[in-house]
């Protein structure tokens, strides 16, 4: 029914009936050309340069190729893209400079990379070693920088182990930085590692690790629900926006839509690829589930979607005073807040790959899917005259801090009224998360 619901919906607002589906309708208008990654338009994803939002684009496009095999202009593409950053060899990725893209503990140059296990199987397939050996050989390089040389939270410190969101947020991890790691180190683990077992087995621990780290301080029991980041080290300048005691002392003040998104995505992508034996394997299944229960709660009762913010609708507003840090006043307005695309659709791919895959109890969690489905599709898709699918209400970024940068305060001033808390439109982080969703609801049909 729902299923109707969603293709006459598209069909009354169009100018003539819409017959692809709508996962292609947006790779077309929006993931082929024509989107933005933070602010900075992109008129071609063949020559976009290394980004995790240009790459969650790049993915997004090729796992539409894989569901419809027939459009090859697709994989072209995303093969274009991944060629147009890599040298002959795949040991370097270049970023539009000609410089390194895989800078030194930045979590966000990693997820990339994750093209290019497809690429691999796909080249290879057709006898072109060359390439696939290529792609192989960048999907190592990643591996193993994030394994072992990115930052750590220290021995002696809470949650040492822990890989540090960037060189700049020492001791800091994010709930975004799990989306941005933990998939390709698995996705290298279920398709590389398994010629050594031990360390296979450690590697797999190791990613565990960092969903038992961050869940256990970002977990609000009561309010079901993970706060953005959280610190180490609060009493670093870097940290000034985390708790500075009590029982979440490190975490960041709110709960962020997106970073919620980012982190529900990564449960289900990575174990999708964990072995099931795995001693850990129970532990990120209950950690799935907690979330989702949570989100489900928040989930608003209209529209099918969720608020920028988690724990407040509509009648929460920027409180036209801001927040003050060292005499200085940042995030002055009054900003309502809002349903938010990239969350709502993120949650929508992660409620629905994990009724997919097992991990999801089905009959919970498919009424929820298929109204934020649905309601994605209502709230945020635009048709437009020339026949493109436009995607609207889309958060542009948000972070916290570093020391450098006291307006990223995490508050609610912040996420409603924040200077680069900017409301935008073809947004990549939208585009491929509202293609991904798409591809498993067609996928259930």
């Amino acid at each position: 029914m729902l299923v109707a619901a969603v293709g006459a919906m598209l069909v009354g607002c169009a100018q003539q009936p819409a017959e692809k589906p709508l996962s292609q309708r947006m790779v077309e208008s929006h993931g082929l050309v024509d989107f933005y990654c933070n602010r900075h338009y992109q008129d071609s994803l063949a020559h976009t340069g290394w980004d995790y939002v240009s790459g969650l684009v790049a993915n997004a496009v090729l796992k539409t190729w894989e569901q419809y095999p027939e459009q090859t202009a697709y994989y072209d593409a995303v093969k274009a893209f991944a060629d147009f950053s890599l040298n002959e060899d795949g040991t370097f990725i270049r970023n539009m400079k000609g410089t390194t893209a895989l800078r030194p503990s930045n979590i966000d140059d990693l997820p990339a990379g994750n093209i290019f296990f497809t690429l691999y199987r796909t080249e290879m397939a057709k006898g072109n070693t060359v390439d696939a050996e290529r792609y192989k050989t960048a999907t190592t390089v990643i591996r193993n920088k994030l394994k072992y040389d990115h930052s750590r939270i220290a021995e002696g410190l809470p949650g040492a182990g822990g890989f540090f969101h960037k060189a700049i947020y020492p001791n800091q991890m994010w709930l975004d930085g799990l989306f941005m790691g933990s998939p390709i180190y698995a996705q290298w683990q279920h398709n590389f590692g398994k010629e050594n077992t031990e360390e296979n087995t450690e590697s797999w621990s190791d990613i565990a690790h960092q969903f038992k780290t961050i869940h256990k301080y970002t977990y609000d029991k009561e309010k079901q629900l993970n706060y953005h980041a959280w610190s180490a080290t609060p009493e670093d300048p870097n940290s000034f926006w985390a708790q500075q005691d009590g029982p979440y002392k490190g975490c960041s003040p709110e709960f962020w839509g997106r970073g919620m998104g980012w982190y529900f995505a990564a449960l289900v992508d990575v174990l999708e690829f964990m072995p099931k034996q795995h001693a850990d394997y129970a532990a990120v299944c209950e950690i799935l589930n907690q979330v989702a229960a949570g989100l489900a709660l928040r989930q608003d009762e209209a529209s099918g979607v969720w608020y920028q913010l988690l724990q407040h609708d509509a009648t929460v507003t920027g409180d036209n005073v801001g927040d003050t840090i060292e005499g200085e006043t940042f995030n002055v307005g009054t900003n309502p807040n809002y349903l938010e695309a990239s969350a709502s659709c993120i949650f929508t791919y992660a409620y629905l790959k994990g009724i997919r895959l097992g991990l999801l109890d089905k009959a919970t969690y498919q009424p929820i899917a298929a109204k934020a489905y649905e309601g994605c599709v209502k709230t945020f898709t635009r048709e437009m005259e020339n026949g493109k699918l436009d995607i609207v209400q889309t958060c542009a970024s948000a972070g916290l801090g570093p020391a450098k940068d006291h307006s990223r305060t995490g508050t609610i001033n912040y996420y409603l009224c924040g200077k680069d808390i900017t409301i935008t439109q073809n947004e990549g982080k939208a585009i491929g998360t509202f293609i991904l969703a798409s591809l498993e609801w067609e996928r259930a049909k």
